[in-house]
C-alpha cells in the first residue's frame, strides 16, 4: 500500500485528517480508515493543510460532523466531497 494522504479513525466518520505536508488541489488521495483497515479514495478539491480535515463526502450546512465515531460539531457552510473542512465552515456544538 500508498501511504496514506490522510486518516478516518471510524467507518462512522464523514471526515478525515490530512497527515502529508503540502497537499495541492488535484491530488488524488489515499485514505486508510485505522479502525478497520479499509482503504478509500477521495480527489483533493482544494490544498489542504496537514491536521485539517477533508470531507468524505457532501456536507450541508447544519449536517453533525463525525470524527473519532463522535459528534465534533456542526457545519455553517457546506463542503463537497475532497473539500476543506475546518473554522471557516466548521463549529463546535459547545458553544
Amino acid at each position: 500500500m500508498s501511504k496514506p494522504h490522510f486518516l478516518v479513525h471510524s467507518p462512522k466518520d464523514n471526515v478525515g485528517v490530512i497527515v502529508v505536508e503540502g497537499l495541492e488541489a488535484g491530488t488524488d488521495m489515499l485514505g486508510v480508515v485505522t479502525e478497520n483497515d479499509t482503504t478509500l479514495d477521495l480527489n483533493a478539491k482544494h490544498a489542504i493543510p496537514i491536521g485539517h480535515k477533508v470531507a468524505l463526502g457532501d456536507l450541508k450546512t447544519g449536517d453533525t460532523i463525525i470524527k473519532y465515531g463522535q459528534d465534533i460539531g456542526k457545519m455553517v457552510g457546506d463542503a463537497g466531497e475532497g473539500e476543506h473542512v475546518h473554522v471557516h465552515n466548521l463549529k463546535t456544538k459547545r458553544w
